[in-house]
């Protein structure tokens, strides 16, 4: 603490975007002013990027807040939060940067605002290094609406590398608190679905490929389901730019979901494409948790906020999720334990991560 400002080391760990994200979003729920030094030191580009920026810019304006050392390439902000409020709040990356990766950062901030929100996210909806919307839409929605909030999500334009130009409107209701979750139930696999898509100057038939080669992936391992995979031209006005991908979808007996995706890029195979989601689907099964690996770190600051005990049985902890719990705890009064799971096939690489939530409660409902 620096008086009564808390200081943040953005250079620790895994010393990405996420540190920020995480600690700004806690910032303004918790009315903590906030300092981060070394902001994106473990990155080759350290500092801020526009994606960043924008996601902070939108916090401040959420919350009335005050910002400095906002800009391009900075690598210290200090950030001193005001009141949360609803309504439209707009974040535009000017780039390919992650529309994910912005609802992230000001979702768990509006589920405590007076009334509804609306955020307006410009930018990548299926960008490298970040969740594609579709992983948003297909997992991450179904499985954080079990901490008792609902949001829905339309994504007006998709936008890709290197331009961006995607928009995505997403519209949430506050909650009085959130509720603990238990994803601890694997279950079995009933359905496998998912989505290849094409968009701008790109023929259908690469979809198709990445389709075909994922489904011969898949059926070596699982051999008696029906793997459903569609395969789309995107709308060119709703659409904007030229890009591919593919993701995959596992759904079990207890409504856990697990999904593999990849994006196609200049020169890359698309059969390349195909096999890697579904190679990165497998591994999510593999390891025996109830969440796949993307999904661990986006629950920890659901965790720390929910009034009681969550539980989650997760493959190896990522250190992404390493992060997440190490700042969620800095700055919320919430404790995690993270414990190698007992209770079954002991060769399987899996863990409980649970978590005694702060119990914050929105003061204007």
């Amino acid at each position: 603490m620096d008086g009564d400002r808390l200081e943040i080391d953005g250079g620790v760990m895994e010393g990405g975007g996420q540190i920020l994200r995480v600690a700004t979003a806690l910032s303004c729920l918790l009315g903590l002013p906030l300092r981060v030094r070394r902001i994106r030191a473990g990155r080759s580009q350290p500092g801020l990027r526009p994606q960043h920026l924008s996601g902070l810019e939108m916090i401040r304006d959420l919350c009335d807040g005050q910002l400095e050392g906002g800009e391009i390439g900075s690598t210290e902000i200090t950030f001193t939060p005001g009141k949360i409020k609803g309504g439209t709040h707009i974040a535009d990356t000017k780039t390919a940067g992650s529309v994910c990766l912005l609802m992230q950062v000001a979702m768990p901030c509006v589920l405590f605002a007076a009334s509804p929100s609306e955020l307006r996210l410009r930018g990548g909806t299926n960008a490298e290094m970040a969740p594609q919307i579709d992983y948003t839409v297909m997992v991450f929605k179904p499985i954080i609406e079990k901490f008792n909030l609902t949001f829905d999500c339309d994504i007006k334009r998709r936008g890709y590398y290197p331009q961006g130009g995607g928009e995505v409107i997403v519209r949430i209701s506050p909650v009085k608190q959130l509720s603990p979750v238990n994803l601890t139930e694997r279950g079995t696999v009933t359905k496998i679905h998912g989505r290849a898509f094409v968009a701008g100057a790109l023929p259908i038939k690469l979809a198709k490929d990445m389709a075909s080669a994922a489904v011969r992936c898949i059926r070596k391992e699982i051999r008696d389901l029906y793997v459903n995979i569609q395969t789309v031209r995107e709308a060119d006005n709703q659409a904007f730019g030229t890009g591919s991908g593919i993701i995959i979808v596992a759904e079990t007996s207890t409504g856990c979901l697990f999904a593999g995706s990849s994006l196609g890029k200049r020169g890359k195979n698309s059969d390349r494409v195909g096999i890697e989601a579904a190679e990165m689907l497998l591994g999510n099964l593999r390891h025996g948790g109830a969440v796949d690996d993307y999904l661990q770190d986006q629950l920890i600051i659901f965790m720390a906020l929910a009034n009681g005990v969550s539980k989650v049985k997760s493959g190896p902890i990522t250190l992404h999720t390493q992060t997440a719990i190490h700042f969620a705890e800095q700055l919320t009064k919430a404790k995690f334990t993270v414990t190698k799971s007992e209770d079954e096939d002991s060769t399987k690489d899996t863990y409980l991560i649970e978590c005694q939530g702060m119990g914050m409660i929105n003061t204007n409902m």
